[in-house]
């Protein structure tokens, strides 16, 4: 279990951290600037992670047995600029209070 969050938590930072130099570099190609090289570096980079934090989120999801509605919040974290922190921080305290004959039941 505690690789499942280890794993999750690494790939929303990466993802996070991408998602908001992905905005910043749509903020200088279709702002003032026109400058279009940020986005299109950080854009297809951000894509692929996003489908990686997609499975590992599923695989978190899966072991925990919480709600679809948990999968929903997560799995938007990834797609709001500066959600994912929030998000992974508190998936992150959740997942590790689980008691550990539930959580290793679900592996």
């Amino acid at each position: 279990m505690e690789g499942a969050v280890t794993r999750y938590r690494i790939l929303a930072l990466v993802v996070g951290t991408l998602l908001v130099l992905l905005t910043i570099g749509m903020i200088l190609k279709y702002g003032p600037t026109d400058m279009p090289m940020l986005a299109g570096i950080v854009a297809p980079v951000h894509g692929f992670l996003y489908m990686v934090y997609l499975a590992a989120a599923y695989d978190l999801w899966r072991r925990t047995d919480w709600p679809l509605t948990r999968m929903v919040v997560i799995v938007l974290g990834g797609v709001v600029p500066l959600m994912t922190f929030f998000v992974e921080r508190r998936v992150v305290q959740e997942a590790r209070t689980l008691p550990p004959a539930k959580a290793e039941a679900n592996a």
